[in-house]
């Protein structure tokens, strides 16, 4: 693969990437594998994606405006706790194996998947919500670990979030995506700071992806708020559920 056609397709990949995770939750379905697939090593390819993902935070930003309207103190409050989970995250990856960990998360994706497809019945029962029973818990603890896998590995944690807060926040998926986006984009940040300053990262690989992500992301909002809510949650379920079935039998990417 010449270095043009690496950059042209990193770029491309990064623009389908951003599209889908921001519209749903996946973006590491096609932007880790991306990296792999033009020859950068697993751990390399972990931290590039993991530091390329900051480019999805402020085209969805820009692109969700009607759905965070009168959320930014949720978003403050949220936004530190994810960004705290994701630099415990990376420090973990610089300091621990990944082969254990990946193990699990085959099925921390299918369980959010799954979660996804029965949201609807779950979100009827009060005690899920962040303000009543159960929700008063599984919203910080949640956000917490997604958060600190999110700066770990990443791959699925949208997908997972998504669920968290459609059953304990907003049930309203367009606007349940946008805040997934803002939190997932906390822990990003902070994880990718950290990676710059503490190891090596591949620069040329990160912008040809962050180029594509960005542009992809100020395309998802945009599916997201258009497609039917059930089209939306079956779609980022089964593709949830594909990159399970992927992770389970490729841990490595």
């Amino acid at each position: 693969m010449t270095p043009v056609f690496r950059e042209l397709f990193l770029v491309g990949a990064g623009a389908v990437a951003g599209l889908v995770g921001t519209a749903g939750g996946i973006t590491s379905l096609v932007s880790y594998p991306a990296l792999l697939l033009v020859g950068v090593a697993p751990l390399q390819a972990n931290i590039a994606n993991l530091v390329a993902l900051v480019a999805c935070w402020p085209g969805s930003a820009v692109a969700s405006r009607p759905e965070l309207r009168g959320h930014g103190p949720w978003l403050l409050r949220w936004g530190i706790l994810a960004a705290a989970g994701g630099a415990v995250g990376s420090v973990l990856l610089l300091n621990t194996s990944a082969g254990a960990f990946n193990r699990i998360v085959p099925f921390l994706v299918a369980a959010g998947s799954l979660a996804l497809l029965f949201q609807p019945w779950l979100a009827a029962r009060s005690s899920w919500r962040a303000d009543a029973g159960l929700g008063r818990l599984l919203l910080p603890a949640g956000l917490v670990t997604l958060s600190v896998y999110n700066g770990y590995f990443g791959a699925g944690s949208g997908v997972l979030l998504l669920a968290l807060l459609l059953l304990t926040t907003e049930p309203h998926m367009a606007t349940a995506n946008a805040l997934k986006n803002m939190v997932v984009g906390a822990a990003t940040i902070i994880s990718a700071v950290l990676f710059v300053v503490l190891t090596r990262v591949d620069w040329t690989a990160v912008a040809a992806l962050a180029l594509g992500l960005f542009a992809g992301s100020l395309v998802g909002p945009w599916v997201a708020r258009r497609l039917p809510p059930a089209v939306l949650r079956w779609l980022v379920a089964l593709t949830g559920l594909a990159l399970a079935v992927r992770l389970w039998l490729n841990p490595a990417g």
